[in-house]
């Protein structure tokens, strides 16, 4: 264990702070380096060729960004902090290269990563057939499981990301994502106060999805 720990260390070419707003990549720049989340939180998006952004992800504290860049050799969608954050910097280059002699951390990498094109699979399964209030309860529960694993509360939160963001990133018009805000609090499920959310009943909003 105490010997991984080092391992894990000398991984981290350079810790980086950003301020809210401030991209940590773009879309189309040589890649070269995963970016562990210290703290803060990040949204991905892409230029479509109208000149309107579509998010395509959002990242938080203990996660790694970067890793759309690994195939083609370029990042494939940009990063921007959400807020004041902090990433660890990993050279993919030393990764590989330490990944020979210490054989826990290749497998460890593809489990990560795995759990990631699953997650967000899955979540475009489930988005692609579902209405607007569906979309948005899965999303919150997204969130919340994702609070819940890195040890916050996971029915209790900030959204980091504006509507309008959110609303790019489920397919939706700003006024359809207000207006399913709406609904689930008047169905009791969530409370909302401006950017702060409480899930009454995790259950009663996994239910509600699900009958979609």
């Amino acid at each position: 264990m105490e010997s991984d720990t080092i391992c894990m260390g000398e991984l981290i070419r350079s810790r980086k702070s950003l301020k809210r707003g401030q991209t940590l990549y773009r879309e189309g720049e040589p890649f070269r380096s995963l970016y562990a989340v210290r703290s803060g939180f990040f949204k991905s998006n892409l230029q479509l060729e109208d000149g309107r952004e579509q998010v395509t992800g959002f990242h938080m504290t203990g996660e790694l960004i970067g890793m759309d860049g690994i195939d083609s050799g370029a990042y494939t969608s940009s990063a921007t902090s959400l807020e004041d954050s902090e990433v660890c910097e990993v050279s993919y280059g030393h990764f590989v290269n330490l990944s020979e002699d210490v054989h826990c951390l290749l497998p460890r990498f593809h489990r990560l990563m795995s759990r990631e094109i699953l997650r967000v699979h899955g979540m475009m399964l489930l988005l692609g057939s579902m209405m607007a209030e569906e979309r948005l309860a899965v999303f919150l529960l997204d969130l919340s499981q994702r609070y819940r694993i890195n040890g916050y509360s996971a029915s209790e939160f900030i959204l980091r990301m504006s509507r309008d963001e959110i609303s790019s990133y489920l397919g939706l018009r700003l006024e359809t994502v207000s207006r399913a805000f709406s609904k689930l609090q008047s169905d009791g499920l969530i409370d909302v106060h401006h950017r702060q959310i409480r899930i009454r009943d995790i259950s009663r909003l996994k239910r509600h999805h699900r009958s979609g």
